[in-house]
């Protein structure tokens, strides 16, 4: 049945860095102890005796791991080993962690400390976020790797081209031998000492934000590592802000970014049969927002995660405590101060009662969302967009290339819409077209968060309800057949670099067989000139190498291009430039849209993105789309966003607004279904005299489950755990044939019995 599940499938989890208690006891499935400091063998029997699948979580590139820096663990002191930028300054996770440059000795140390937990009997051990960030490159430690490495002397990565990205690749490869050695280090002592099978698995930032971050790591490479049997996709509020520009506009995009960053993320386990679980976050690092900017856009980012549906495993909430017991907003003095650092002010309030139940119904959820019958409305499939782990390596242009004032400063200033806050057109406008007419100020928006080359072209088809799925371009060497699903592609070298010949190879092999790639860029880019693969094969860039594997010009003009049974349409136009304004993302969206034409789909433009996954509704309306149209469901549903699981017969959300319904229509046969249900159902028995359902749910949750019958109950009764009587409500909904039931938790499991009526 829906909803009941053993908890060694695994499907949802949280991660905790405190002991147990009451309050964040939340009934998923795994809980991964975070940290490996002394009390972690404790914290992991608390929470197995309790239940729970236990894993263990800690920090790759940062961590309170000061008996190593200090060194107490080998009696050599690493201070050396944290990273450094370039006017000497630490980066800094907080002012007594630093980023790490992954050594090998840091891989032996993490592997002695984390062997501690597969004593204590972890069944998996997660290594979160391995980030080296761009700024970074400056430290005695990276100095050495670099040496021993190109086998060449170090240079400032200032300096040029080829030493700006020679360097950014070997940030991403360090942490990816990193995790590769602790990784084969601890499976083996596993299976030696314990005779088990540890799980090894990589927690991450999406390779869409670390791009526009600018953090080095190793994101699609990892899918060559023997040892990693996953991932989670770190995806959130925190991330999914970031603004970026479309039709002039520079603001945040919440649902839109997010919806792009779990597309990228699902491309890293697809065809593998590695586990990849998408991230939710209630709230976020920064503590200074309202309840209801958090709630908001929590809605944004958990719609945006369901809208994927071959991913069904998902990490529920990080840090649990600070959502359930945590005051916001809260005053930070400094941004990269941690919440926990953070002050309470007059105006910090606990979790609203509502929004602690909407979450709790939100966890149980995700739990329901492996289903087999999914479709888009008015789905044009198989369209994919190009990115690529090069794009990391390429986001910083060394001094010489930008000039003036650093353009993040001007949009902080004038633009940034965060959260509600008016934007100045005028102004917006005219800081474009100063973007448009100057090189230095465009390499310089080329280069910011904003990530202009691909946000150009993935957000016009977004908000005109295409959905397109970030393709990762290192894959088509990596598995035959990766683009089998795929009919028209959309790739620049612009912002991405092709790391061999035979991916070029790869693509023209699919577009003989039929498909249609659109290729965007003028080769403006200045790493085009990077001593690489194609500048020894004499072409001025990769797409020239691509064009000729075609048949076609080196430098072909616009148009379109027979190759084969397929087709190769060029735009020499450089992708950031559709950002500016209307025109630009309009005459692209009319270019795609005619190409799809000619593959046979027929994209009919729409404000909205919709998937019926099983029983379920996911609809998002975006504003900045083509009509301002609300979008309407009528039939027979319970709103999944109401803490009650309300009957509705009709559904209408408009320009900005989210929607998850439970359709009763794909359930016409069914007598005995859990509907909706912000608590565990670890037990559901129906007999002839009625229903019996044993329920449980964290502290002070006001719980609702609403449950389907074959008729009507007269009497509900519950009794907790301890056999004391629990005060429950009851309503019978004769339309659904649906009970709803609820009460306020105390961290106990109920037993509710509804007895029917006689005759």
């Amino acid at each position: 049945m829906a909803y009941i599940r053993e908890k060694t499938e695994e499907l949802t989890g949280y991660q905790a860095g405190g002991r147990f208690r009451p309050s964040v006891d939340l009934d998923c499935d795994f809980v991964m102890v975070y940290g490996i400091d002394d009390t972690m063998p404790e914290r992991i029997r608390e929470y197995r005796e309790r239940g729970y699948v236990v894993h263990l979580m800690t920090g790759i590139a940062w961590g309170e791991y000061q008996d190593y820096l200090d060194g107490k663990w080998d009696g050599r002191k690493h201070w050396d080993e944290g990273q450094v930028q370039r006017d000497g300054a630490g980066v800094n996770h907080n002012p007594t962690v630093p980023y790490m440059v992954p050594t090998v000795a840091f891989s032996e140390y993490l592997t002695e400390r984390m062997k501690i937990a597969v004593d204590a009997g972890v069944e998996a051990i997660h290594v979160e976020e391995p980030e080296f960030w761009d700024k970074s490159g400056y430290s005695e430690a990276f100095k050495r790797e670099y040496e021993i490495h190109y086998r060449e002397p170090w240079r400032p990565q200032h300096e040029n081209l080829d030493v700006r990205y020679k360097s950014a690749r070997l940030k991403a490869y360090l942490y990816c031998r990193t995790i590769d050695r602790v990784s084969a280090a601890l499976k083996e002592y596993a299976k030696v000492k314990h005779g088990k099978d540890l799980r090894f698995y990589v927690p991450t930032h999406s390779l869409l934000n670390y791009t526009q971050w600018k953090i080095m790591s190793p994101e699609a490479a990892l899918i060559g590592l023997a040892g990693v049997d996953g991932y989670i996709a770190q995806i959130w509020t925190g991330t999914s802000r970031e603004a970026n520009v479309y039709e002039g506009v520079y603001k945040e995009r919440t649902f839109e970014t997010a919806y792009l960053e779990y597309g990228v993320m699902q491309e890293l386990v697809k065809g593998t049969g590695r586990r990849m679980w998408f991230l939710n976050d209630p709230i976020e690092d920064l503590a200074g927002y309202t309840w209801d900017n958090y709630r908001y856009n929590y809605i944004k980012t958990a719609t945006a995660s369901l809208l994927h549906p071959h991913i069904w495993h998902y990490e529920i909430c990080p840090w649990p405590h600070r959502v359930f017991e945590g005051k916001y907003p809260r005053l930070q003095p400094r941004i990269e101060e941690k919440i926990e650092d953070s002050i309470e002010t007059e105006e910090s309030r606990p979790i609203p009662q509502a929004y602690a139940t909407l979450l709790s119904g939100m966890f149980q959820l995700f739990g329901d969302m492996e289903q087999e019958d999914v479709s888009f409305e008015g789905d044009v499939p198989g369209v994919g967009l190009f990115m690529s782990d090069s794009g990391l390596f390429q986001r910083t242009f060394p001094d010489g290339v930008v000039t003036g004032e650093p353009i993040e400063e001007r949009f902080r200033r004038a633009l940034h819409k965060n959260s509600g806050n008016a934007v100045d057109e005028g102004q917006a406008a005219a800081l474009m077209r100063e973007i448009e007419g100057d090189d230095s100020m465009m390499k310089d928006f080329i280069q910011s968060p904003a990530f202009p080359q691909f946000f150009g072209m993935a957000l016009p088809l977004v908000k005109y309800g295409l959905p397109i799925k970030p393709v990762q371009l290192d894959n088509v060497r990596r598995f035959a057949g990766y683009l089998d699903d795929c009919r028209f592609l959309i790739l620049s070298y612009e912002y991405i670099k092709p790391e061999a010949p035979d991916v070029n190879a790869s693509l023209i092999s699919w577009v003989r067989a039929g498909g249609t790639l659109l290729y965007i860029g003028n080769g403006s880019d200045p790493f085009h000139g990077i001593s690489s693969w194609w500048r020894r094969s004499g072409y001025g860039n990769p797409a020239e190498h691509l064009f000729e594997m075609a048949g076609m010009e080196r430098s072909p003009k616009d148009g379109e291009y027979p190759v084969g049974q397929g087709r190769i349409v060029v735009w020499n136009m450089l992708p950031a430039r559709l950002c500016l304004n209307r025109d630009l993302a309009g005459a692209y969206r009319e270019l795609v849209r005619e190409g799809l034409k000619k593959c046979g789909a027929d994209w009919q433009y729409r404000n909205d993105l919709t998937l019926h996954r099983g029983p379920y509704i996911i609809s998002a309306v975006m504003d900045e789309s083509v009509s301002d149209a609300p979008k309407t469901f009528q039939g027979l549903y319970a709103d999944m966003l109401e803490n009650d699981y309300r009957i509705i017969d009709r559904k209408e959300i408009g320009p900005d607004g989210n929607a998850i319904l439970f359709d009763f229509a794909k359930i016409e046969g069914e007598t005995f279904r859990i509907v909706g249900t912000s608590a565990r159902v670890e037990r559901a028995d129906l007999t002839d005299a009625g229903v019996c359902l044993r329920l449980k749910t964290a502290d002070n949750i006001r719980a609702f489950t609403r449950v389907r019958l074959p008729k009507a109950v007269a009497e509900v009764s519950a009794v907790d755990e301890d056999g004391k009587e629990a005060k429950v409500s009851a309503q019978w909904d004769e339309r659904t044939r649906t009970l709803l039931v609820s009460y306020d938790s105390e961290a106990k499991a109920v037993e509710v019995t509804g007895r029917y009526g006689r005759g």
